[in-house]
């Protein structure tokens, strides 16, 4: 059974950085595409940065502040949030897609077929 696991959330003032952890568990996502996402009170899930084995994807709203990045030996996927800013504020998500070597990285959540519980990301002003 696969799992992915979410840590790193929690409060911090605006400017502040965190970073994210994905542990996925059951089996490995090294070349698979991977994501994070969030969700604030009452929005959508919307796309944060995403990631294959050809590169990076990165939202709007979060380049030059966020940094995506995957380590193969740990299995484990990784969100650096930079300069935060209480816009920022949702539950962030891990994903990931089933068996993929296309190397495309995706932006919609239903291209993904795993989820996290979600970590809690708290930005005051």
């Amino acid at each position: 059974q696969v799992q992915l696991v979410e840590s790193g959330g929690g409060l911090v003032q605006a400017g502040g950085s965190l970073r994210l952890s994905c542990a996925p568990s059951g089996r490995a996502f090294n070349v698979y595409p991977m994501a994070w996402f969030r969700q604030a009170p009452g929005k959508e899930r919307e796309f944060v940065a995403a990631v294959s084995w050809t590169g990076f994807s990165y939202a709007d709203s979060v380049k030059g502040r966020f940094t995506i990045s995957r380590d193969s030996l740990k299995n484990t996927l990784y969100l650096q949030m930079n300069n935060l800013k209480p816009e920022d504020t949702a539950v962030y998500y891990c994903a990931a897609r089933n068996t993929d070597y296309s190397g495309s990285y995706y932006s919609t959540p239903r291209d993904y077929d795993y989820w996290g519980q979600g970590t809690q990301v708290t930005v005051s002003s």
